[in-house]
């Protein structure tokens, strides 16, 4: 049995590479301006909204440009999801009588949203309609996606190999990162999901009769199409409180492998897109090589922690032949539980078929560091965007070592554009352990304010979860936190916002300002950042940078926890 579920995290993996490199070249065609598979269905429908909108998606943009439109553009959907939340109640499609959220549930809801995140302080089937679910959330979850591919597709216009400033146009890179990948991808996985058994239905709850014969009233809805883009936009938002362990939105293991791969593919597609895109395939996999390695050193570690379950109860003698079972659902088990730990908080999905708080101490202390790294494939667009910064680091040392000024795709990096990437690279750690030190104060200052369920050690694991979380914009929790507060939502909120729209700003600053430089041919003077070699100072720099930072933290928590079993 436990052969036959590695044979499947090995089959989701293979899959998600394979399916990956031909969508690569098709998203860098797209990105191009090439003629495309799709051109003949979504070209009409692009060219009427530009038209309808009064958009000129010809018009190509700077770097301050593409911001402002991201920004504005941000902003709006912000103002529109608010309204929507705090007055859900009594808006059409709520057949389950679902009443409007609070200030500061809305507020924390509509953020995480907007930024790709989706850290969730409401339970999904009760605590938000129908109406919510699709025209705000899922619509959320499309457009924050398209976001940052977007800005994803300026950075790649920008490292081609010439001088510009102008490097193509926002609305144009964002809409056919919906309507060319998204939306066909995510019709493609809605279909999978609905023939095996997630609801699509405008129907409110139905009535069922358990095998022990109680009476249950189970919530349905426009289930199969949130869940699909959920995955490939990155988000992981749940439709129901459970989110992917529930048995309605992942029904089986045949779900469970779609969900994975519809995770999986889009990022690892963009980092062959960057390939394809810039004709330097080489790079592409060096990049992908890097990003693997991280992955498969936290991945690895927790599948066999989880399938050798608890010490504690082996020592008690209780057979553990499935595994630590303990939050997990046994039609996925505990091997592929544990990969999609990983899976879920490398790529910043955040979606979870399996309880995170019941893992082993040292699988939660792998989930912390997926996030803390936040630099293996990482979301839609957004994970080239925290790896480029690295690269830029790592050119930048490499160069001092040697003795040479530091370049990059020939453009010279200079100090403006390392006080920038510094910056980028030093505010994740500082937003998470800010965050979680005040909490931490908080809770010994204010004891009676409801912080923690749980106390010790685990109870710390739990806000630098949080934390880490919401700055990683990935939305997973440590759920034994009671986190819909005002302190949880607001706080929280905040992080989203900067650990959001600060990482983009500065990758996007950085790439416009070497557009702009003059280009310098390759020499053999000229620091090859294709090699194996380079890849190994990449991948230091993102362990020194970005995991020895958290150190301190994580030996209060989820090490603490680990000595003291």
């Amino acid at each position: 049995m436990m052969n036959t579920e590695l044979l499947g995290i090995v089959a989701m993996f293979m899959a998600s590479l394979l399916l990956a490199i031909p969508l690569g070249r098709y998203i860098a065609r797209v990105y191009g301006g090439e003629r495309s598979l799709l051109d003949p269905v979504m070209g009409p429908l692009e060219r009427l909204f530009f038209r309808a909108s009064g958009i000129d998606a010809k018009r190509e943009m700077d770097w301050k440009e593409h911001l402002k439109a991201l920004l504005t553009i941000n902003m709006i959907w912000f103002l529109w999801t608010l309204f929507v939340l705090m007055n859900q109640g009594w808006l059409p499609w709520n057949p389950d009588g679902n009443p409007s959220m609070s200030a500061d549930l809305a507020f924390n809801t509509t953020i995480s949203f907007v930024v790709n995140c989706n850290l969730q302080h409401y339970s999904g089937e009760s605590g938000a309609t129908y109406f919510s679910q699709i025209f705000a959330l899922m619509f959320l979850q499309f457009v924050s996606a398209g976001t940052g591919m977007a800005a994803a597709a300026m950075v790649f216009n920008a490292l081609k190999e010439r001088t510009a400033t102008k490097l193509g146009n926002f609305y144009d890179y964002f809409l056919k990162s919906m309507t060319r990948v998204l939306l066909p991808l995510s019709l493609v996985v809605a279909v999978l999901l609905m023939f095996n058994g997630t609801p699509q239905t405008a129907e409110g709850k139905d009535s069922i009769v358990t095998l022990q014969g109680d009476s249950v009233q189970v919530s349905r809805g426009p289930v199969a199409g949130f869940v699909a883009i959920k995955h490939l936009g990155t988000n992981g938002g749940g439709y129901y409180g459970a989110n992917s362990a529930h048995p309605l939105e992942n029904p089986n293991y045949f779900t469970n492998m779609v969900e994975m791969v519809a995770q999986l593919i889009i990022p690892f597609a963009m980092i062959f897109a960057l390939g394809f895109y810039l004709k330097r395939k080489k790079f592409a996999w060096m990049v992908f090589g890097v990003m693997t390695t991280g992955f498969l050193a936290l991945a690895i570690p927790n599948i066999i922690m989880e399938v050798n379950g608890n010490p504690n109860l082996n020592a008690m003698g209780i057979d553990q032949a499935t595994g630590a079972m303990e939050g997990k659902e046994v039609r996925f088990g505990a091997a592929a539980s544990g990969f999609w730990s990983i899976v879920t908080t490398v790529i910043s999905t955040g979606s979870v078929n399996a309880m995170h708080d019941s893992t082993m101490p040292l699988s939660g202390m792998n989930e912390l560091l997926a996030m803390m790294t936040n630099a293996f494939y990482g979301g839609c667009g957004v994970g080239i965007l925290n790896f480029f910064v690295f690269i830029v680091l790592a050119v930048f040392i490499s160069g001092l070592m040697v003795g040479r000024t530091p370049e990059f795709m020939g453009k010279k990096i200079e100090a403006r554009e390392m006080k920038i990437a510094m910056i980028v690279a030093l505010l994740h750690p500082f937003l998470i352990l800010t965050g979680t030190a005040l909490a931490a104060y908080g809770i010994t200052h204010t004891p009676d304010y409801a912080w923690l369920n749980n106390p010790g050690s685990h109870g710390f694991s739990e806000m630098l979860y949080e934390y880490t979380s919401s700055a990683a914009n990935n939305g997973s929790g440590f759920e034994g936190l009671g986190d819909n507060t005002p302190w949880w939502n607001i706080s929280t909120g905040i992080i989203l916002l900067l650990s959001r729209f600060l990482p983009i700003i500065g990758p996007l600053a950085i790439a416009g300002l070497l557009a702009q430089k003059k280009y310098i041919p390759e020499s053999a003077g000229t620091l090859k950042t294709d090699t194996g070699t380079f890849g190994v100072v990449v991948f230091a720099v993102i362990a020194i940078v970005a995991a020895l930072s958290f150190f301190p933290a994580l030996a209060l928590g989820p090490i603490a926890e680990y000595l003291s079993f």
